[in-house]
């Protein structure tokens, strides 16, 4: 099984939060508003889902 990775352009990422609604044990916010991974990440599929809510693609998953 492959893993999978996450990436954040945290310059792209406006703080929406639509990551954080659609898989919220991957995503949280940090204290600035913008999107960042949870320490116990549990990726899933939602994982695909937050990153197509992302209003600025902000998010890539491979």
């Amino acid at each position: 099984m492959t893993a999978m990775r996450i990436d954040i352009d945290r310059d792209v990422c406006i703080g929406a939060g639509q990551c954080a609604l659609a898989a919220p044990k991957v995503f949280t916010q940090d204290d600035d508003g913008l999107s960042e991974l949870l320490a116990e990440a549990e990726p899933g599929p939602m994982v695909a889902e937050a990153a197509r809510a992302c209003p600025v693609q902000a998010i890539t998953v491979t």
